[in-house]
């Protein structure tokens, strides 16, 4: 019985450092892990350039087993210290995990040069890694739930932006026109949305008047497509903000006496505790 529960409390305090984020070694680990990722992949950049893979092949190889062992241990401690590890191992970045992973492993089953490097590059997928460790930054959680309820917004926008640059586009096919380079309805397209952004690659041009006409009009519209998503998340990010200053209440944590749990809240800030249980 004690064997028990010395193994759950050890299971709690592995789980605390490597998903919580209110204690120093949940937030040292968090950061580690992060340094750790981008070094992995700087290391993986610098071995796809020959100049130094050939001078430094050797460190990068050790370099890449070091890292490779680090995670390997790490995302078996993850499965390991939760309650239901099938909701991890299938989850986004569980499948990242795995993937950015076993490239190194694979490199000793895979004949041919050619396929080892194609799974280097898998090793990249650790940067995704990066997005799920900026928890520990407060601010975070407040932005992605302000793009979160600009959503729909967003998508409404974008999808009259379309519209806007397929009419355009078989406008500018009308006026300009094969000779002129737009040699199609869905070439024309192209060419508005490389327009509208602002991108302007140079590959294309309008000649006659009119075209050029309907182009200045298009990079003048360009500039306020840009900064409308802006407008839409910044708007949603303050309203959240101011919302959710409304909703701190003076109640508290029933496991650890925290004070000032919002409504919101499903887990204290603090402990971890779950709030709001029947």
């Amino acid at each position: 019985m004690e064997q028990g529960t010395r193994r759950k409390g050890w299971k709690e305090k592995l789980h605390e450092v490597i998903y919580g984020t209110h204690t120093q070694a949940g937030k040292i680990f968090d950061i580690a892990l992060l340094i750790l990722i981008v070094y992995s992949v700087i290391i993986v950049m610098l071995e796809s350039l020959p100049r130094y893979d050939v001078k430094y092949h050797n460190f990068f190889d050790i370099s890449e087993w070091i890292v490779t062992i680090l995670f390997t241990i790490e995302y078996i401690l993850r499965i390991i210290c939760i309650n239901k590890p099938k909701k991890y191992i299938f989850s986004f970045f569980g499948i990242i995990d795995l993937l950015s992973t076993i490239p190194k492993y694979l490199s000793y089953f895979v004949v041919g040069s050619q396929y080892i490097t194609a799974f280097r590059a898998l090793r990249l997928l650790r940067v995704f890694r990066i997005l799920k460790l900026v928890r520990f930054v407060g601010e975070s959680n407040s932005l992605l739930r302000a793009l979160r309820a600009s959503r729909t917004k967003i998508f409404v926008f974008v999808f009259f932006v379309l519209i806007v640059a397929v009419l355009l586009g078989t406008v500018m096919y009308l006026v300009e026109g094969p000779e002129h380079g737009f040699k199609s309805i869905p070439h024309s397209i192209y060419w508005t949305i490389v327009t509208l952004t602002t991108v302007g690659y140079g590959d294309i041009s309008p000649e006659t008047s009119l075209g050029q006409f309907i182009a200045t009009f298009i990079m003048i519209i360009g500039y306020g497509i840009i900064a409308v998503p802006t407008g839409i998340v910044s708007a949603e990010y303050v309203s959240k903000d101011k919302k959710e200053g409304d909703e701190i209440l003076g109640t508290s944590c029933s496991d650890c006496g925290t004070l000032i749990v919002r409504v919101d809240a499903s887990y204290c800030r603090k402990c971890g505790h779950k709030l709001n249980e029947d």
